[in-house]
């Protein structure tokens, strides 16, 4: 039988949780098994489709952290625990997560780029240390600040908004002077991963590049739209190669080549 890669499942809202004014974090009931890094396309029947990293997962249920910024996106912030919804995926390669159990870690995620780590970041016991390093504008853009709060009784999480306000207390100004601040033991041994928008990738892996962090060991994750998942469509293309089906996880070795 043909099996049509176009074909969605259906899938429950089973949570809904507001993470700022503009991003919610929905818990799917689906026996999808999606690994970390990984997206899926979420649709709407009569309203669109839009690709989905997913922020989390286990047995039965996976997480995604959706922005309110279009057609699809506005509708699914209308929707409630029990509504269902349609999913294709998962698709794209995610990270290599034998490449760091035991290794010291530092994943750099920028706003909305610290969703696709956040299942790596739950499994922090796999790897030899781990730091978190995340930037966002304001106090109020700041995602799972539950989660953050749990992390740091964990592993070394520095966070840091672009702007305070009066009740802000911590940190302040771009992740790239923090990466300087950084005490790396054994900086060619250590596996490096950023995700968040291209300006902060670009300058944070400099950054890491700086305190002596080979180009093999950093990882970077691209958002680009990837329409269709499958390589079919062409938008998320750049030259030769289908973002959607090599990425959207990338060694730097190869990223560093990869110029719209």
């Amino acid at each position: 039988m043909t099996v049509n890669p176009y074909l969605p499942q259906s899938a429950k809202i089973i949570s809904v949780k507001p993470q700022t004014a503009v991003d919610y974090t929905f818990i799917m009931e689906s026996e999808i098994k999606p690994t970390s890094g990984q997206f899926v396309e979420v649709s709407l029947p009569k309203v669109g489709e839009c690709p989905i990293s997913v922020s989390d997962f286990g047995e039965g249920w996976f997480e995604m952290t959706i922005r309110r910024v279009g057609k699809v996106t506005n509708v699914l912030h209308q929707l409630k625990v029990g509504d269902v919804i349609f999913v294709r995926g998962p698709y794209g390669n995610g990270f290599l997560m034998d490449k760091y159990r035991g290794k010291e870690v530092v994943v750099a995620a920028g706003g909305t780029g610290l969703a696709p780590v956040k299942s790596m970041l739950n499994r922090s016991r796999e790897y030899g240390g781990l730091t978190l390093l995340a930037g966002f504008k304001s106090p109020a853009d700041v995602l799972f600040p539950d989660q953050l709060k749990m992390w740091e009784q964990d592993f070394n999480v520095i966070l840091t908004v672009d702007r305070g306000d009066d009740n802000w207390h911590g940190n302040v100004g771009l992740i790239t002077q923090y990466v300087k601040s950084l005490q790396l033991a054994k900086p060619d041994e250590v596996e490096v991963i950023v995700v968040g928008p291209p300006l902060m990738m670009k300058f944070t892996v400099q950054e890491f590049l700086g305190l002596g962090v080979p180009e093999k060991n950093i990882t970077v994750s691209f958002e680009r739209k990837m329409c269709c998942g499958i390589g079919k469509c062409g938008h998320c293309k750049i030259d030769d190669t289908y973002v959607c089906l090599e990425g959207p996880v990338f060694n730097y070795t190869r990223a560093k080549g990869l110029i719209d």
